[in-house]
């Protein structure tokens, strides 16, 4: 039984850390919803020491057949306080700062409050990025400036979905019809891990997404870049692989400046630059983009892409072009 204990203890506490931990927060609104768990923890363990401790005493002073009355006013007096008036207060309190000090922290900002908009479309299976006021169009990588106070617009273009990134602020659900906010800031640059937090279709688990924190200088460089046109194969592989893609993915994808105009899939205009695809399921590498091309289905049932057999010459060309536009 000790083994046992040794061997699933570590197990089950390998589940409180990684890439999604809303325990290590990276900005106002996630510290103070961090702060609220532990609070909460705290004040939850000390009612479970309470009424053990409680239980504890009731047993070793427990009345003998001669005191069947002794001490049953006093009893009575710490049962209704410990019992009843004190978890009432503590409820109490914590709805009061969850209310006035989180809530009001994590809601939707004002609109003068914030520096800039970015949208967040949910599809199935992959989030959409949309910067207004330029062109930028990117998929499952959001690029913010540090120090930044964003205002999230959350849509969706099918089902609900749950917009989530756990270091930077609480879920916010995206519902047809309708457009949420959510303040979305990061103190510290680095790259954030996020989620697709409400059960969606088959491919759920596989729609996940980066949000990387940059300096101001380098966020707008990489804006300026995501809103230009695809630029021109020079020639050899690439370009053989334009015309390849052209004609055959044109009526799902945008490639801005090219006949590409499609809407069902991702913006492919800037693709090679992006480090994940397909909602984080593989990394962005030449031999990953061959398969997802030719076989796609074995990587994300259900996915909207159809499968493109094409032969070993035309498909490297293909993954050629791809991989140039950055």
């Amino acid at each position: 039984m000790a083994a046992l204990v040794l061997v699933l203890v570590p197990l089950a506490l390998s589940g409180c850390a990684g890439a999604q931990n809303s325990l290590n927060p990276h900005s106002h609104a996630a510290t103070d919803i961090a702060n609220l768990f532990w609070w909460m923890m705290a004040i939850a363990f000390g009612g479970l020491a309470l009424v053990t401790g409680i239980m504890v005493a009731a047993w070793f002073r427990r009345k003998q057949p001669d005191e069947e009355h002794a001490g049953e006013r006093r009893g009575n007096i710490v049962v209704l306080a410990l019992g009843i008036v004190m978890p009432i207060c503590v409820v109490c309190a914590l709805f009061v700062v969850s209310d006035t000090l989180i809530i009001n922290v994590t809601q939707a900002p004002a609109a003068s409050s914030t520096a800039m908009t970015i949208h967040a479309i949910g599809h199935d299976w992959w989030w959409e990025f949309r910067y207004p006021g330029t062109r930028a169009d990117t998929a499952d990588e959001l690029h913010i400036p540090v120090d930044t106070r964003i205002n999230l617009v959350a849509t969706t273009a099918d089902v609900i979905h749950s917009f989530w990134v756990p270091p930077l602020n609480r879920k916010i659900d995206t519902i047809p019809g309708q457009r949420n906010r959510i303040l979305l800031y990061s103190n510290e640059l680095g790259t954030f891990r996020g989620q697709c937090a409400e059960f969606c279709g088959l491919q759920h688990a596989h729609m996940a997404m980066l949000v990387i924190v940059q300096t101001k200088a380098a966020f707008r460089a990489w804006l300026r870049n995501e809103a230009a046109d695809a630029r021109k194969p020079a020639g050899g592989p690439a370009l053989a692989g334009e015309n390849v893609v052209l004609a055959s993915c044109s009526s799902c994808h945008t490639i801005r400046g090219t006949s590409a105009s499609g809407y069902v899939g991702p913006d492919l205009t800037h693709v090679g630059s992006r480090t994940w695809l397909a909602g984080l399921s593989f990394p962005n590498r030449r031999a990953w983009l061959a398969r997802w091309i030719t076989d796609n289905q074995s990587i994300k049932p259900g996915n909207q892409m159809p499968e493109f057999h094409f032969a070993a010459g035309r498909l490297r060309d293909v993954v050629a072009y791809l991989e140039s536009l950055k």
